[in-house]
């Protein structure tokens, strides 16, 4: 079993999949254990601002949330097999080692779902 601290490559990997967009959002958290995007878009109903994507490290695995895939389920008509038996719930994939070819995937999804949180107006 992995121990938290064997987490850190993993999550190193996964937040490095995020940093890319943090010039265009509102870096919420930046530790050695979360990193966490906002966007500058602020919801009217609740005035707080839309999330974006976020990697965190727990006691059994490294979650890596996208939001783009919840708000846009399409997103993911293409994911493979193996990149959804890491998924939990509609936006979070856990993962205990680095999967490169998923990781990749990852990128792929994520900067797709930036595109479209783009195209919609969800980025401020």
């Amino acid at each position: 079993m992995k121990t938290r601290a064997g987490f850190n490559e993993v999550f190193v990997k996964l937040r490095d999949i995020l940093r890319p967009y943090a010039g265009r959002m509102v870096v919420v958290a930046d530790t050695k254990a979360l990193y966490y995007l906002n966007t500058h878009y602020i919801w009217p109903k609740n005035k707080k601002p839309a999330f974006f994507g976020a990697a965190r490290i727990g006691k059994s695995y490294v979650s890596f949330h996208l939001m783009p895939v919840y708000a846009y389920p399409e997103l993911l008509r293409n994911a493979s097999p193996a990149l959804r038996k890491h998924m939990q719930g509609k936006s979070c994939f856990n993962f205990t080692t680095v999967e490169r070819a998923l990781f990749a995937e990852l990128r792929r999804l994520t900067r797709e779902g930036y595109r479209r949180f783009k195209s919609d107006g969800f980025l401020g």
